[in-house]
């Protein structure tokens, strides 16, 4: 059980840099962008291709992120420039991204044009050259056997992952909070809030929503890159349902830790990308689903993350509107009892 939720936990916290781009237009910018699925594959397909052909896995993720925020800026385009629906924007983007995944994986192969998926079971990764670093510290041995002392049966093989991919998260939320809250950031806020009062001010708004999706589909690729070099393969299907996977991230952080500040919204979407892998694997030692049933468990979650916190704010608003007919009822017999005293 806890080598489960910890290996969900390091999955969750990779899938909250991608969370962290779908709430950049799905919140920030108002913006249905179903580009993820595609921009998601294009990031690990890049990534792979390039550490297979014998690049830096920092160069190929680097490679990544900017593969990503072309996809990004190409649905922008598609809206901005060519007048397209948002919606429809990122379906065709997306839709595109398909057939040109296909190609960017064919290039790691001399004799093929097209590859649907890459292995990098004996390729350098990021992670793999951290862990070389740190297992000469010797801090594993330590860690795991804090953890049995507690009555764990079992302990991770290595601590060190878990710590880089905190460290690279926190690291991105920081530099997301910084930029929400500079001039350009500020104007992606507002486009998202208001088109017709930004454009009172002479700014340029599709710009603004250009240079938006082209940050969140960087963000959504670089996530993709680490979770190729994490599970060792990337494969043209590993995008679908991933806009699903954002949006239940992002409802179930919003829902548990609210949105009051920018710097407490982001790190609730954080926090809710790794409650929703803690939640689905837990999910599936439930004996009667398997991992067939992984879009079946994806939509209950989003659906109970919809549906709950309205459930919750509707009892809210009834126990309040409760509350205030009973202080009406006392404030008129208190009312009452004065004029009788008054007439006595």
């Amino acid at each position: 059980m806890f080598i489960s939720i910890f290996g969900s936990v390091e999955q969750g916290i990779i899938y909250a840099i991608m969370a962290l781009g779908v709430y950049l237009t799905f919140r920030v910018l108002d913006f249905p962008d179903l580009t993820v699925d595609g921009s998601f594959v294009t990031g690990a397909a890049t990534a792979a291709m390039m550490v297979v052909l014998g690049y830096h896995p920092i160069l190929a993720t680097l490679t990544a992120i900017v593969a990503g925020f072309i996809a990004g800026c190409l649905t922008g385009l598609l809206h901005t420039k060519g007048k397209i629906n948002p919606l429809l924007s990122g379906i065709l983007m997306m839709i595109a991204l398909y057939s040109i995944n296909l190609r960017i994986m064919g290039l790691s192969a001399e004799n093929a044009i097209v590859k649907p998926n890459i292995q990098l079971l004996s390729q350098e990764t990021i992670f793999s050259q951290f862990q070389s670093f740190w297992s000469s510290l010797g801090i594993d041995d330590t860690l795991s056997n804090f953890v049995l002392s507690l009555g764990s049966d079992t302990a991770p093989n290595t601590w060190g992952t878990i710590l880089i991919v905190l460290l690279i998260t926190f690291i991105i939320k920081m530099i997301a909070d910084w930029f929400l809250k500079t001039e350009v950031g500020l104007a992606i806020r507002a486009t998202g809030d208001n088109k017709r009062m930004i454009r009172s001010f002479s700014a340029n708004t599709d710009t603004y929503i250009i240079l938006g999706l082209g940050l969140s589909n960087a963000l959504v690729a670089f996530s993709g890159a680490l979770i190729a070099q994490y599970s060792k393969f990337a494969d043209v299907n590993m995008g679908i349902g991933m806009i699903v996977v954002g949006l239940a991230s992002v409802i179930i952080g919003e829902a548990i830790f609210g949105t009051k500040t920018i710097f407490r919204a982001t790190l609730a979407v954080v926090f809710g990308a790794i409650i929703y892998r803690i939640i689905y694997a837990l999910s599936l030692r439930v004996p009667w689903l398997d991992s067939h049933d992984m879009k079946l468990i994806t939509a209950i979650i989003v659906i109970l993350a919809l549906v709950i916190p309205q459930v919750i704010s509707k009892q809210r608003e009834k126990k309040r509107k409760e509350k205030r007919r009973i202080e009406r009822l006392a404030q008129q017999r208190e009312l009452a009892t004065q004029g009788g005293n008054d007439l006595a």
